[in-house]
């Protein structure tokens, strides 16, 4: 295979390539599926989804307890900080475990 052979199947090649690439491209932007209300704003429900969730079968019906367990671990955890500071203004000596803080 002389020299001219090769670049003339490799410039074949590379043509082949890049209309395959230009037919997958015009194909693939043509219709992404969605109707959108505005650009970037292309949400929308899959079929039989209510437009409002409370009081349907997709309202998760959380418990108030759980979802406060994570405001009372940071009021824990602020009260815990505020002793460990109290200790240290009147020590100097900055102590992390409260439960060896005199009291």
């Amino acid at each position: 295979m002389s020299i001219i052979d090769r670049s003339v199947a490799f410039a074949l090649t590379l043509a082949g390539a890049g209309a395959l690439s230009l037919a997958m491209m015009g194909g693939a932007s043509a219709y992404d599926g969605t109707n959108c209300k505005a650009p970037g704003n292309c949400w929308e429900a899959k079929p039989g989804y209510p437009d409002k969730v409370a009081g349907s079968k997709y309202d998760p019906k959380h418990d108030p307890k759980e979802l406060n367990k994570q405001s009372e671990s940071i009021k824990a955890m602020e009260a815990r900080n505020a002793q460990r500071v109290a200790n240290f203004e009147k020590t100097g000596k900055f102590v992390y475990d409260v439960n060896k803080i005199p009291n």
